[in-house]
């Protein structure tokens, strides 16, 4: 899906200025604040993106969101439920129901990033996207050890509660669920951004870390929305609902918060930002 490409952008490590930093958003009302910082999934090693406003939050968090829990247990159910959901019945094939000039773009990138072809016409498109993905991120040294989320639940303070948004359950059938007319057309943009548009990704890296909403939009979320309404409000302005009502529950109790979730949820009018504004709280931030 097009959000995993997001993700995949920051495979690539790029020069930024040194004052740019990815963007953090506080949230307040007269009992509470909540800081939202948006993630990159999957990062290289030795890429410096920590803002100092999210460390600082993080001394005095009382509890920390994720979209999943994170830890070795939710990698399992993840990995069991993609392969009990994720393969199309026997006599269908990934490369078949794809239109022909789409399937031959499929051959050719499953070869640049060294993925078998007989595995990957099994995937429902969904798992095809995540198996491409992972093939890039292996072929930049990116891995998810070294992505946002991994690294703050390891180093925030144990006291700071751990919760999460989403079961693997519920995410994964985001996207198995989806129909498959909606997920071909997220695959046929992320195949054409893979064998295209290699430079997006530095594009795309280079605007998280300078906290450049625009390009993020404009980049990440456009092809998308384009591609498939329906998919994107499946896989991004419903789940930016849902997880507005339960911020909102949080935020009416009171303490400290940190939010850290895909940085394409926090962008523009359809972003947890807006939603937490519009429904009058202090909102600051880009």
């Amino acid at each position: 899906m097009k959000p995993l490409l997001l993700a995949l952008a920051a495979a690539t490590a790029v020069a930024t200025p040194a004052s740019a930093e990815p963007a953090v958003w506080v949230v307040k009302d007269a009992d509470s604040e909540m800081v939202l910082f948006g993630s990159v999934h999957v990062l290289p090693p030795g890429l410096s993106w920590r803002p100092a406003a999210l460390d600082a939050a993080l001394t005095k968090a009382d509890d920390l969101w994720f979209e999943l829990p994170v830890g070795p247990a939710t990698d399992v159910e993840v990995a069991r439920l993609a392969g009990m959901l994720g393969i199309l019945p026997p006599d269908k094939s990934l490369f078949t129901l794809l239109p022909a000039e789409d399937s031959k773009r499929l051959i050719r990138v499953a070869d640049a990033y060294g993925i078998d072809k007989a595995g990957l016409a099994r995937l429902e498109p969904w798992l095809a996207e995540v198996a491409l993905a992972g093939a890039a991120f292996g072929k930049a040294g990116a891995d998810a050890t070294h992505g946002v989320e991994t690294v703050l639940n390891a180093t925030a303070p144990a006291a700071a509660r751990r919760k999460a948004l989403e079961t693997p359950g519920e995410q994964i059938g985001l996207f198995d669920q989806a129909p498959m007319a909606e997920q071909l057309a997220s695959l046929k943009v992320s195949l054409v951004e893979l064998e295209k548009d290699p430079e997006g990704y530095t594009k795309l890296v280079s605007a998280w870390l300078a906290g450049d909403a625009g390009v993020l939009d404009r980049e990440a979320l456009q092809p998308l929305r384009k591609a498939s309404p329906a998919l994107f409000q499946r896989l991004v302005t419903g789940r930016n609902a849902k997880w507005t009502t339960e911020l909102d529950t949080r935020l009416k109790g009171q303490g400290r918060s940190v939010v850290v979730v895909g940085v394409g949820h926090l962008i523009g009018d359809e972003g947890l930002p807006a939603r937490l504004r519009a429904l009058g709280y202090s909102v600051t931030g880009p």
